[in-house]
């Protein structure tokens, strides 16, 4: 496979991961849309961190809490190390 097509969001999805969510919500880390965009403009795919970055401290705190309880890798929520993403 030498190139791939990936649609636009949907009228109404988030125009960065194409999912229904409300903006103060997470993007959606596994949504293939945003995984190869991200990767386009990063060069990386994204972690939880990054679909985090643009959300408010007590948001991110409760979302780390659930992702953890289901046993996502703890590296996966970090953000030091990496450079910040907000607004992606």
């Amino acid at each position: 496979m030498d190139q791939v097509t990936i649609l636009p969001p949907m009228p109404g999805a988030c125009p960065v991961c194409a999912a229904e969510h409300d903006p103060a919500w997470p993007h959606n880390r596994d949504s293939l849309y945003y995984q190869m965009h991200f990767y386009q403009k990063h060069g990386r795919f994204p972690t939880w961190a990054d679909a985090m970055a643009h959300c408010g401290p007590e948001m991110k705190d409760a979302w780390r809490a659930e992702l953890l309880k289901k046993g996502v890798d703890p590296a996966q929520l970090e953000e030091h190390g990496q450079e910040r993403l907000d607004g992606v």
